[in-house]
């Protein structure tokens, strides 16, 4: 039974998704998630109790899948350290089909709180993924620094506000700059070469508009 709720939970879920991608949050009707699903109002409501709660739901399991992905790439041990570095910070970017409309719920005022669930989410559990690698950096002789994981908090913490439109609005120049900035400061966090990280996140960022 456990299970069955379950799967139909993340049925809703999934429809709710592709719906609010579609549709946008305010535009998709629980009715039309409901029918989308072939299930009865009741059923929807054993779940859920709103459209708002099917979003925090939504907004959860992003979360989740979120440090997950970042995890998987840590562990890659195929991917040079200084890309899987790059990869664990680019995988903070919510993706999915309605990423977007997500990322504007949260910046909504009235869901501050939920827009602090998930910072909450990134600084607790990010650092501690970026800090194994660069203990292997370090055995690796990559790296050199005696705060490992205080350097990871401070890049993620700086991603995570800096980096946000709630924080700091900034022009794309101020973006790029900032960005560049924020590489030649991690390089100087982790003692490495100068412009070793630069180039790395100059070809990621390039392959990814191309």
């Amino acid at each position: 039974m456990r299970k069955e709720a379950e799967e139909r939970r993340n049925e809703i879920l999934d429809a709710a998704d592709e719906l609010f991608g579609q549709r946008g949050f305010d535009g998709t009707s629980t009715k039309e998630i409901l029918e989308k699903v072939g299930i009865a109002r009741g059923t929807l409501y054993y779940h859920f109790k709103s459209k708002e709660d099917i979003m925090d739901a939504l907004i959860e399991r992003y979360s989740i899948n979120l440090l997950e992905t970042a995890q998987e790439i840590a562990a890659d041990k195929t991917i040079a350290i200084n890309e899987r570095i790059i990869g664990v910070v680019m995988a903070l970017n919510l993706n999915g089909r309605s990423s977007k409309e997500i990322m504007e719920h949260i910046h909504k005022p009235q869901n501050a709180l939920m827009h602090q669930k998930i910072q909450k989410v990134i600084i607790n559990g990010v650092p501690p993924i970026l800090t194994g690698i660069i203990h292997e950096g370090i055995e690796q002789g990559l790296f050199s620094t005696p705060f490992p994981y205080e350097c990871m908090e401070m890049v993620v913490v700086y991603m995570n506000t800096v980096f946000d439109d709630d924080m700091v609005e900034m022009t794309n120049e101020e973006q790029a700059s900032r960005m560049q900035a924020f590489v030649f400061n991690v390089e100087r966090l982790l003692g490495v070469e100068s412009g070793s990280l630069m180039s790395v996140v100059m070809q990621m960022f390039g392959n990814g508009n191309g």
